[in-house]
C-alpha cells in the first residue's frame, strides 16, 4: 500500500509561511493537497487565508487546528485530524501540515513515527520558512555574539530546533535586503542547518510544487539525526509567549490604521500581529499583519452573504503584554 507523503512546513511568526502554502495550493500541478493548519491562539486567521485556492485541496480538507500548537497536542488534536483525512472517501494525494510559528517540528516526526501512523504515510519533508529580512537584523534569531545563550532565549530556541529538523530551508523574503547582506544572511544560515539541506531564496513564498514536495526525505526514519535543545526535557510548553484577541470598530482608512499598528507594535515589543478589517464602503475584506514594524495589508475576497463583517486582530508576544493598553491603542 502506497504511504500517503507529508510535508512540513514549519518557520517563526511571520515568515511567510501562510503565503508559501497557498502558492503552492494554487500551483498544486494536479494534486489534491490536504491541509492541516495549526494557529497559536483562539482566533484562526491562516486558514480563512487559504480557503478559496481552487481545485487543489476542497473545503473538507482544510483542517484547523486552533488555540494551542499541535507540538504540545499530538495525540488529542493532530494524529485524530490526520487519521480524518487519510480515512475520507477521496483522501488526498499529499499532505501539508502548516505549523504554528511558536512549534516545535520533531514531535511531530516522533507521532508520524508510531508504527500504526508510520504504515500509513511518510514524512516527505519538513520545510522551513526564514523571514530573510528579520533574520539580517537579528529579529528572528540572535545574530552571532549577541551575548547570551540559546537555552537563555525563547525565540531562539524555537527558531533553532526548526533549522534542525529541516529538510530544506527557504529564505523568505529575500526581495526585502540588499544583495550583500542577503548573502552573508545565508551563509549565516547556511552553516546552523544539517549537513546536505539546501538553501533556496524566495520572495512572497513563490516556489514551484516540484521543489517543495517530493523531497523523499523519509523523515521519520532519522529523528536522531535532528537534535533539539528540547530533547531532554520532560515536556515542552510555550509559557514564555501569549496571545489574544482585539476587536474593533469599522477601520475607515486602511493605512493611517496601519501607521499605528506599527507604532503599537514596536511599543509594547509585539512579535506578530494579524487579522481582518471591515473597512467602510469596500465589499471586500482587509487583511493586516504585522512582523516587526513590518505592516503588510490588502484586500483578499468579498464578505460573503450573511457574513458578519468584523474587525478582529490576534496579539502574539511573550509573557505579560499589557493587554489593556495594547487594546485601547488598537481600538484608537
Amino acid at each position: 500500500m502506497r504511504k500517503l507523503p507529508i510535508t512540513i512546513v514549519t518557520g517563526f511568526l511571520g515568515a511567510g509561511k501562510t503565503s508559501l502554502v497557498r502558492h503552492l495550493l494554487a500551483h498544486a500541478e494536479g494534486r489534491r493537497i490536504g491541509l492541516l493548519v495549526n494557529e497559536f491562539g483562539e482566533l484562526g486567521i491562516d486558514r480563512e487565508l487559504l480557503l478559496g485556492c481552487g481545485d487543489a485541496c476542497a473545503d473538507d480538507q482544510v483542517i484547523e487546528l486552533a488555540n494551542g500548537c499541535i507540538c504540545c497536542t499530538v495525540a488529542e488534536d493532530f494524529l485524530p485530524a490526520l487519521t480524518r483525512l487519510l480515512d475520507a472517501p477521496q483522501p488526498p494525494d499529499h499532505v501539508v501540515v502548516e505549523t504554528s510559528g511558536l512549534a516545535l517540528p520533531k514531535p511531530l516526526l516522533q507521532a508520524l513515527a508510531w508504527p500504526e501512523i508510520k504504515a500509513r504515510v511518510t514524512v516527505d519533508g519538513v520545510v522551513a520558512v526564514i523571514d530573510a529580512a528579520a533574520l539580517a537584523t537579528g529579529l528572528a534569531a540572535p545574530p552571532p555574539g549577541a551575548g547570551f545563550a540559546a537555552h537563555d532565549d525563547p525565540v531562539e530556541e524555537v527558531f533553532g530546533d526548526q533549522l534542525m529538523a529541516a529538510d530544506l530551508a527557504v529564505l523568505n523574503k529575500a526581495d526585502l535586503v540588499e544583495t550583500s547582506a542577503l548573502a552573508d544572511t545565508r551563509r549565516r544560515l547556511e552553516v546552523r542547518l544539517r549537513s546536505g539541506v539546501s538553501c533556496i531564496g524566495a520572495m512572497h513564498g513563490a516556489l514551484p510544487a516540484s521543489v517543495l514536495l517530493g523531497l523523499a526525505a523519509a523523515a521519520e526514519d532519522d529523528i536522531a539525526a535532528r537534535p533539539s535543545c528540547h530533547d531532554l526535557e520532560p515536556a515542552h510548553d510555550h509559557d514564555d509567549f501569549e496571545s489574544f484577541v482585539v476587536a474593533c470598530a469599522p477601520v475607515a482608512d486602511p493605512a493611517r490604521f496601519a501607521a499605528r499598528l506599527a507604532e503599537i507594535v514596536a511599543r509594547h515589543g509585539i512579535l506578530r500581529l494579524k487579522g481582518f478589517l471591515d473597512v467602510p464602503g469596500h465589499a471586500f475584506r482587509h487583511v493586516v499583519q504585522a512582523v516587526g514594524p513590518r505592516v503588510e495589508r490588502y484586500f483578499d475576497r468579498p464578505w460573503q452573504a450573511g457574513e458578519e463583517r468584523l474587525s478582529r486582530l490576534v496579539v502574539i508576544g511573550f509573557k505579560g503584554l499589557d493587554r489593556a493598553a495594547i487594546a485601547a491603542a488598537i481600538e484608537g
